[in-house]
């Protein structure tokens, strides 16, 4: 049996990995994978136990090298690919998600693949990671977020410059520009995304959550309402608290 192109595992301690599983395509990001990708994120959301999510690619060379092209050649592929994007949005889901989500971010991190990463609450790059949103270079245009979180995460003038030439950046400049949090040797990728994990775990789960639910709802907000978003979210992981 063909292993999954997307591998799912629940660790003691409420920690959930999701690795990304097509190293010989550079975990491209086929139909197949954005279906199995939504079931883990409902099972992450649904299941009490999972306290924090991992993000990973599978083999050396890629985190993700974005979406799968080889599925645009065909109009049923490609029907079917907007008509999963509508029934199904995969990248919503991971907005919305209380529980943080750490990223292992290696090699390639490329379109659709680098969006992901910008899903995620804590991103850890190996040294040999490179970001890059090539889409418009290809006729389309960043639709997995790109164009909305990446200038919410680094200088919009470097944001610009990524998505309208869509040359890449190295993991040193995507350390300075804010793109990422952290840049470690390759071989310790795993275990520093393991120990901000852990990290993330042991804290009070209303709590972190709480505060995760308030910085994405009041993100883009005027400060008034934002700051009633926090009073509200504040007030009610207060009350859980009392219980």
């Amino acid at each position: 049996m063909t292993e999954a192109p997307v591998l799912y595992e629940k660790s003691p301690g409420g920690i959930a990995r999701i690795t990304l599983n097509r190293p010989d395509v550079l975990n491209a990001m086929n139909i197949e994978m954005r279906d199995l990708l939504w079931s883990y994120m409902e099972a992450v959301r649904d299941d009490p136990e999972v306290r924090v999510v991992v993000f990973q690619g599978a083999g050396e060379r890629a985190f993700s090298a974005g979406a799968d092209i080889s599925e645009f050649g065909t109009a049923p592929s490609y029907v079917d690919a907007r008509r999963s994007r509508r029934e199904r949005d995969l990248w919503g889901m991971m907005l919305s998600l209380t529980k943080p989500i750490v990223a292992a971010i290696h090699g390639i991190a490329y379109g659709a693949g680098c969006e992901l990463g910008l899903l995620c609450d804590i991103r850890i790059a190996a040294e040999d990671a490179a970001f890059a949103l090539p889409e418009v270079t290809l006729g389309y245009i960043p639709s997995a977020g790109g164009t909305q979180t990446l200038p919410r995460s680094i200088p919009p003038g470097l944001a610009r410059e990524m998505i309208y030439s869509g040359q890449p950046i190295s993991a040193e400049r995507a350390l300075a520009a804010g793109l990422v949090h952290r840049v470690v040797p390759r071989a310790r990728l795993h275990e520093e995304a393991e120990f901000a994990a852990r990290a993330l775990a042991t804290m009070p789960t209303d709590a972190l959550q709480g505060a995760k639910e308030a910085m994405t709802r009041g993100e883009g907000l005027p400060l008034e309402r934002a700051l009633a978003v926090e009073r509200a979210t504040a007030a009610v992981v207060s009350a859980k608290r009392r219980r």
